[in-house]
């Protein structure tokens, strides 16, 4: 089991940029694809970055292709979101996620292990 907790959200301007870090616990942090998925009012939770064990294999969403980079650091059992040239559409809340799977995968319910969530706004 890994526990997750996000931190870095908060408000910024239309064009800006913010870093997400999700901190897991446990020593089985390598061994679990890991996402960052998002969640506005009224909407579905969205994948919008997923990155494998390694760090090899990386997904994006098509609406944050060249804005948004996932990087993790296995030996510090952190993922990162790095979130630049950001939008109003951007605003969520955003939620780190943890899965067992040995490949990418963007549907929420492969990630048995979720964070609390950090709020993104984005205003105009």
């Amino acid at each position: 089991q890994v526990q997750l907790v996000e931190s870095g959200g908060g408000l910024v301007q239309a064009g800006g940029s913010l870093r997400l870090s999700c901190a897991a616990s446990g020593r089985t942090f390598s061994t679990y694809t890991m996402g960052w998925f998002r969640q506005a009012p009224g909407k579905e939770r969205e994948c919008v970055a997923a990155i494998n064990r390694s760090g090899s294999s990386t997904y994006y969403a098509d609406s944050v292709k060249g804005r948004f980079t996932i990087s993790r650091d296995n030996a510090k059992n952190t993922v990162n979101l790095q979130m630049n040239s950001l939008r109003p559409e951007d605003t969520a809340v955003y939620y780190c996620a943890a899965g067992g799977l040995a490949v990418v995968t963007t549907a929420p319910t492969l990630y048995p292990y979720w964070g609390q969530g950090t709020q993104v706004t984005v205003s105009s």
